[in-house]
């Protein structure tokens, strides 16, 4: 293709990202505004049931394939690890600033580092190992231990949220050969199969006004998952990492604008930290390398 080519498709996969995160933060807006009156496994019910109401058309079109599916026991795996990831990272978002929360999350890349090399035991290279001890460092100070910390529940739950979520995605890249829509249609209904016991357990009783934003959370989180596979389909991979930080400017705005949480100095550099080691481990990737299908993690 060329370099003419190239560059609407990459304005076009852009866009969609810009669309996909967007989305995603109304989701997580609606989720912080509300995660304190509802238990967070119910919200997750929701998200995930009215999730599958919106994929029920295509995965029935398509039902012939969830039949031949292999690896039932890592689908399995993938929908617990997911169903933590989602009710710890609901949880997380009503109790720490949604800057914070969306820069804790840029260090996956970095665990997912981590866990390769525990798990699958691949070698990495000092220099990424570098960039990892730097988005730890610019954890500590976004967080500012030394002074008013938020919400030490929150942080733990955070802390989960990223480790089960970047489990999610080993997991989900061991399922590589699977179609997409088998991955989502296992995904958001093994979601709402797994979280609907403990959703009825801890079950509060929603107000008649209050049911339409909570149901648009599952409407804002599929249609981003929708927008981030279009993105991948038309842009290259490595533009789409670097303009997926996008995103903390986006959640940092709305943070400040809506729920009155100001920006610190300490935070804006510990948030520059992570987003650069996060890049220098993405960019400092071995070369010849075989790229791998984008994975999306539970959200």
């Amino acid at each position: 293709m060329t370099e003419a080519a190239a560059a609407p498709r990459n304005l076009s996969g852009g866009a969609w990202l810009i669309a996909d995160f967007s989305l995603n933060i109304w989701a997580l807006s609606i989720v912080k505004a509300m995660g304190l009156d509802y238990p967070a496994v119910q919200l997750v019910f929701l998200r995930a049931l009215v999730g599958l109401a919106l994929m029920l058309p295509w995965i029935w079109r398509q039902r012939r394939a969830f039949g031949l599916t292999a690896d039932p026991g890592l689908h399995l795996l993938r929908v617990v690890l997911s169903s933590v990831t989602l009710v710890s990272s609901f949880f997380a978002i009503a109790r720490v600033p949604i800057a914070l929360f969306t820069a804790i999350n840029f260090t996956r890349p970095l665990m997912l580092m981590v866990m390769a090399a525990l798990i699958l035991r691949e070698r990495i290279p000092g220099r990424r190992w570098i960039a990892a001890l730097v988005g730890l460092a610019g954890v500590l100070v976004a967080v500012e231990p030394w002074g008013p910390v938020p919400s030490g529940p929150g942080l733990a739950a955070l802390a989960v949220t990223v480790t089960t979520g970047t489990g999610a995605v080993i997991v989900t890249r061991r399922l590589a050969a699977t179609p997409t829509l088998v991955l989502m249609g296992f995904y958001t209904g093994g979601l709402a199969l797994v979280t609907a016991p403990f959703a009825a357990l801890s079950w509060q009783p929603v107000a008649g006004g209050e049911w339409l934003p909570l149901l648009a959370i599952g409407v804002f989180a599929q249609s981003g998952q929708f927008c981030f596979l279009q993105a991948h389909k038309r842009a290259e991979a490595a533009y789409l990492a670097v303009l997926g930080y996008g995103s903390l400017v986006i959640a940092s705005a709305v943070g400040y604008l809506v729920f009155g949480e100001a920006l610190t100095l300490l935070f804006v550099l510990g948030a520059a930290l992570i987003v650069a080691a996060a890049l220098w481990s993405g960019l400092t990737a071995r070369p010849g390398s075989r790229p791998v299908r984008p994975v999306q993690g539970p959200r």
